[in-house]
């Protein structure tokens, strides 16, 4: 059976798409979107990604009209944390490791929920 190689591309609803960019860029590393086909895109780095449909109840999300969720993967959770603070940005972290990893959470600047892990386990890069 033929199957998906990844993940190409998250296509999300923004009302300032430009900033919300410039966000993302700034302060997660997430370069902007290539301005024509002969710039490349972003390459992550491999790593593990999960996929999962979830409840339309489940609390994983930061309001309940929230039909997506994101979560990237970090190399060093407390510097990123850090990184983010000294930016005013607040950052809630988990109060427990699990086997898979540390996480911890945001919002960015229009009130989408943001995931940080920290891969450990099974799960661990690199």
């Amino acid at each position: 059976m033929e199957s998906v190689t990844g993940i190409g591309g998250l296509f999300f609803r923004a009302r300032d798409t430009a900033g919300l960019a410039a966000w993302y860029e700034q302060h997660l590393g997430v370069p902007r979107a290539p301005e024509t086909y002969d710039e490349r895109s972003w390459e992550q780095q491999a790593g593990p990604t999960v996929f999962t449909p979830m409840a339309t109840d489940s609390p994983h999300f930061a309001a309940p009209e929230q039909q997506w969720s994101i979560n990237f993967r970090v190399r060093d959770l407390d510097a990123m944390v850090g990184q983010l603070r000294a930016a005013g940005i607040e950052v809630a972290e988990h109060d427990q490791s699990y086997p898979n990893g540390r996480f911890a959470e945001l919002t960015d600047p229009e009130g989408n929920l943001i995931q940080l892990w920290e891969p450990a386990g099974a799960d661990a890069v690199d």
